[in-house]
């Protein structure tokens, strides 16, 4: 009968009541939102910024960009479809790839820009008659 009774004594609190676990709880809790906000901010928002990044580059492919694939062929865009692209890797080779397996674009074609950044096709076009 006393091992029973030691058992229980010693499983008890240091306190001798459970009603002391409200600080520990609320510390855990803190420290938990803590560390999701640490992975959001170092982890899931950068990767998400990348992803959308990526998602632009793709969908600003046009004709004559010069482009990496993921298995490091490199090409010019001869033509753009709907769901691929169809490279100029040679002058008698052509690949159609998806778009998703586009990994960089090395150089767009630079649309003319005037002082202030903004696109102006037109005073382009007349200075490039003169």
């Amino acid at each position: 009968m006393d091992n029973f009774r030691l058992a229980l004594l010693m499983g008890m609190p240091a306190g001798g009541s459970s009603g002391s676990t409200g600080g520990s709880m609320t510390t855990s809790l803190v420290t938990f939102a803590l560390v999701i906000g640490i992975f959001y901010f170092l982890i899931i928002r950068p990767q998400n910024k990348k992803q959308k990044e990526t998602k632009n580059m793709i969908e600003a492919v046009k004709k004559n960009d010069k482009i990496i694939t993921i298995g490091g062929i490199r090409g010019t865009v001869h033509a753009v479809k709907e769901e691929t692209v169809i490279i100029k890797v040679d002058d008698e080779c052509k690949l159609e790839i998806n778009k998703s397996a586009i990994s960089t674009v090395l150089n767009a074609v630079a649309e003319p820009k005037n002082e202030k950044g903004k696109k102006d096709s037109k005073k382009a076009i007349e200075e490039e008659k003169k």
